[in-house]
């Protein structure tokens, strides 16, 4: 049965995840991620699409981003086969990098939203990969929050626009909500 097409809807918000395929390391090191990010920049600003948030894993990336056009698949579709190219000719490697298919889930809801903004820098504290998610420097949090200064391909105001209206305010409110899954994991876990 052939898989359905995505659904590519203008100004819709995505929470989007690329995997290797198998095992395999999307990312080897620092060089690896640095070029993901120069491929992002061409291709946020080709298809006009505000990115909110990234993060860089070991074996699969997050994206968060708005798409003012439908095109979410071109944009994809050339992200990852410019980063697969890029990677294969780097490590000396043939065939596919990328998993078949990437995952696109449309943010519809609040609830949802504030999910995937607590979601998306606890990804690597979860994995083990830092104590703390603004420590993570293949990240978009420590610049949504004011840490570090903002790669002009990213736009986290839509995602700080969810935590209030004045920015010092919302960045301490978005650090305080990630916190609190922070305790309460670790809580768990004890």
């Amino acid at each position: 049965m052939p898989i359905p097409p995505r659904l590519q809807i203008a100004g819709a918000v995505y929470h989007v995840a690329t995997r290797a395929t198998g095992p395999s390391e999307l990312f080897r090191d620092r060089e690896d991620r640095m070029r993901l990010l120069r491929i992002l920049e061409r291709v946020v600003l080709k298809y006009g699409w505000r990115l909110h948030a990234y993060c860089l894993m070991v074996t699969h990336y997050h994206l968060v981003l708005t798409t003012p056009e439908p095109n979410i698949a071109r944009g994809m579709q050339l992200l990852n086969s410019m980063y697969a190219r890029t990677f294969n000719e780097r490590h000396g490697r043939i065939g596919h990098l990328v998993a078949a298919r990437y995952s696109a889930t449309i943010i519809e809801a609040e609830g949802h939203a504030f999910e995937v903004a607590r979601y998306v820098p606890l990804n690597p504290v979860r994995s083990k990969l830092c104590a703390r998610p603004e420590h993570y420097l293949w990240s978009s949090y420590a610049a949504t929050i004011g840490l570090r200064k903002e790669p002009p391909y990213l736009d986290s105001r839509w995602i700080l626009e969810r935590f209030g209206d004045d920015l010092s305010t919302a960045r301490q409110t978005l650090r305080d909500f990630v916190d609190a899954a922070l305790v309460s994991e670790t809580l768990e876990a004890a």
